[in-house]
């Protein structure tokens, strides 16, 4: 296995949870989306079903599930839902959440470099930038993973920045979340153009401490994207934007629908 480019640990923790996963400003489930708007998680789950062409019954992954709002939401409407994540305390958070809402889900402690099926899934979601965090040969090859995953004519529906959009609101540093008590987060950006990585110092102020961390994501134009799907097996490439329309530079986010033979 490849050395992770940050300490995710240190990344998706409670404090993350403790910003985002509460907050109605923003739909973020457990990975950064620093300067984009995302569709509430109502919006999210109407989306992924009509793009996934969703039905009642229907197995679904969700990959690098964070705290389980896609996944329950999805369970809530009759899929059987399984939830990947790398994170403890989000896994715990989706649990709780899951039971609460009275809904069933198979939450599984996990990497998406190494999935521990084949051929399981008739569907697979990715969402909220949840891609893209390691270096472009293990990118690729959690690609591949997912391919093996699914059944034949399976489907994948990948939820990511569109490039096009944010490299025109790019900023090299801004209060990403604030909460009323005066935590915030402040993070600090640099893109480099060589390697398509977008590095974030980020700065987590909470109860009056402060602590200091970093992340690191790739990002993706929708040609390049489609060609590391079709090299992984993945047919009927398709671009939309969070409005499920054709993607356009107007939109913020970039959803990438793939279908398997």
């Amino acid at each position: 296995m490849t050395a992770d480019l940050f300490d995710a640990t240190a990344m998706y923790d409670e404090d993350y949870l403790h910003f985002f996963a509460e907050s109605g400003a923003d739909a973020s489930k457990h990975r950064p989306v620093v300067g984009t708007a995302h569709p509430g998680w109502s919006a999210a789950a109407d989306l992924v079903w009509r793009l996934l062409d969703l039905e009642p019954g229907m197995t679904v992954l969700d990959l690098a599930c964070g705290h389980g709002a896609l996944a329950n939401a999805l369970a809530a409407r009759g899929c059987q839902v399984t939830g990947l994540d790398s994170s403890a305390v989000f896994l715990e958070r989706a649990r709780a959440d899951a039971a609460a809402m009275a809904v069933d889900v198979e939450y599984v402690f996990g990497d998406m470099r190494d999935l521990p099926w084949s051929s399981r899934f008739d569907r697979v979601a990715n969402w909220t930038t949840a891609f893209g965090y390691f270096d472009d040969p293990t990118n690729r090859a959690v690609l591949a993973e997912i391919a093996r995953v699914l059944r034949s004519g399976g489907r994948l529906a990948m939820d990511l920045d569109n490039l096009a959009k944010f490299l025109t609101s790019y900023n090299p540093s801004r209060i990403t979340a604030t909460r009323d008590n005066g935590d915030m987060l402040v993070d600090r950006h640099h893109l480099d153009p060589l390697t398509g990585r977008f590095e974030v110092e980020r700065t987590v102020v909470r109860d009056g401490r402060a602590r200091r961390l970093t992340f690191v994501k790739r990002l993706f134009a929708f040609p390049e994207l489609r060609d590391w799907c079709t090299a992984a097996g993945f047919t009927d490439v398709t671009g939309y934007g969070e409005d499920g329309q054709p993607l356009s530079i107007d939109h913020n986010r970039m959803v990438v629908i793939a279908d398997l033979p």
